[in-house]
């Protein structure tokens, strides 16, 4: 049964890992709906390239095609692999055209949970500029979630970038993106998972727990 379920691939950010939050409350939500594996969210390699060529190289041994749920960067990763593969891709304030200034952190970084320090190149920046695409035009693939407090990019370039995708735009939030696990089963609802696993005839609004 667990075949015929689309793989989730989560796709972090930057300098992030599978230690975040939104990770760790997906991975619960599957666990207790006894999914666990149908999760794969890996650390990224530092390189691009390599980073999209880890999650090709799992997607090739699904029977289905894969959603991609990426944050941040990860949704700059995920709209590459998309638009190259013709994937699902739910993206969560996603980062448009990082090129525009992901030189400004050439030098060393440190994983905010990990705390692995790691040396950002020109080759990091020149693998992003080859990765940027134009803006892809699918709402039955695309999902953008965008709040409008997002300290960290602002959400209006999304809003542009995907105007001809499905946007969620809410007032307030953050980067990181607040209340995140209320969502979830819209995410699983649009990942095209059976609605025995996301919605409950007396509680619609949450997971089912088995």
């Amino acid at each position: 049964m667990t075949a015929s379920l689309p793989l989730l691939i989560y796709l972090h950010g930057f300098n992030s890992s599978p230690q975040s939050l939104k990770v760790r409350l997906l991975a619960d939500a599957l666990a207790g709906l006894g999914l666990a594996e149908r999760l794969y969210a890996p650390q990224l390699p530092h390189s691009p390239a390599q980073a999209l060529a880890l999650l090709e190289q799992r997607a090739a041994s699904e029977a289905l095609p894969p959603v991609l749920i990426g944050s941040s960067l990860g949704g700059f990763y995920a709209t590459a692999l998309a638009q190259r593969h013709g994937w699902k891709a739910l993206l969560i304030n996603p980062a448009v055209r990082p090129s525009r200034w992901v030189a400004d952190y050439l030098g060393e970084q440190r994983n905010y949970h990990s705390g692995e320090t790691w040396q950002l190149t020109q080759d990091f920046v020149d693998q992003i500029q080859q990765l940027e695409c134009p803006a892809p035009c699918a709402p039955e693939r695309y999902q953008v979630w965008l709040q409008t407090q997002d300290e960290t990019l602002d959400y209006r370039d999304a809003v542009s970038y995907y105007r001809g995708c499905a946007l969620r735009v809410e007032p307030g939030g953050e980067h990181g993106f607040q209340g995140f696990a209320a969502h979830i089963p819209a995410l699983l609802a649009f990942a095209g998972w059976p609605a025995e696993y996301w919605q409950d005839s007396a509680q619609p609004q949450q997971l089912r727990t088995r």
